[in-house]
């Protein structure tokens, strides 16, 4: 059984808030999220420092990617499109942090682009059902992804920008990246999305799952200092 938070983008209060109501009623279930942990809120370090210091595991977003290389490789697609994508905000809460920066930017740029559990599949967009064809034993063989994964890391179809209908992949995914009002699962995929656009003044909402199953879901509404300066 685990916990996975949906996309944070810096905000940290409504993060802080939320993973006590759950540990408070899993005290010690392992936790996860789908990545973006920064931009767009006001509080990105706060929310990496956070979730390094509680051991929370994540799949890279393409906002925490965008902000690596921004500083690691400046010419990269992904550097070049986080001016266009939030990244003032990032800046601004890094800007007293400098010393810890470089050392946050290593925590992203350690964690896996997935976690292929026994409970469920979690990854920031999702699987493009474009692999389908690529791909036809894929549910046998969840490792024949990794290359694909890999090498289209950049691409509109990749792990951290694909928009695509998923590929059900034989057992529970969770994604974040595409914006939801609530909760959502599409059945076809056997997918959850869990944005559900705290920085946009919604709420950040997490699910309880054990073996591909939804035991119970958690929602907090957006916290005023999260988004409002």
């Amino acid at each position: 059984m685990i916990a996975v938070i949906g996309d944070i983008h810096g905000c940290y209060y409504t993060l802080e808030e939320l993973y006590k109501r759950i540990i408070s009623a899993y005290p010690d279930i392992p936790f996860y999220t789908v990545g973006d942990l920064v931009d767009r809120g006001n509080h990105s370090y706060e929310v990496v420092k956070f979730c390094m210091e509680n051991k929370i595991k994540f799949s890279p977003g393409n906002h925490d990617y965008m902000f690596y290389y921004f500083f690691h490789d400046p010419s990269s697609v992904f550097a070049k499109s986080w001016f266009f994508n939030g990244n003032e905000s990032t800046l601004e809460s890094y800007e007293n942090h400098q010393d810890e920066m470089f050392k946050h930017l290593e925590f992203i740029k350690s964690a896996p682009l997935y976690y292929n559990l026994s409970d469920c599949f979690i990854c920031h967009a999702g699987i493009s059902i474009e692999y389908q064809n690529l791909l036809p034993n894929y549910k046998n063989n969840l490792e024949v992804l990794e290359p694909f994964i890999v090498s289209d890391m950049k691409s509109d179809r990749g792990i951290m920008w694909t928009r695509d209908q998923l590929l059900n992949l034989g057992k529970l995914q969770i994604v974040g990246h595409t914006t939801k009002k609530e909760i959502t699962l599409v059945e076809d995929s056997n997918t959850v999305y869990l944005d559900t656009g705290v920085f946009l003044g919604n709420k950040l909402s997490a699910v309880i799952v054990h073996e591909s199953n939804v035991i119970e879901t958690f929602e907090e509404n957006t916290r005023l200092e999260d988004i409002i300066k």
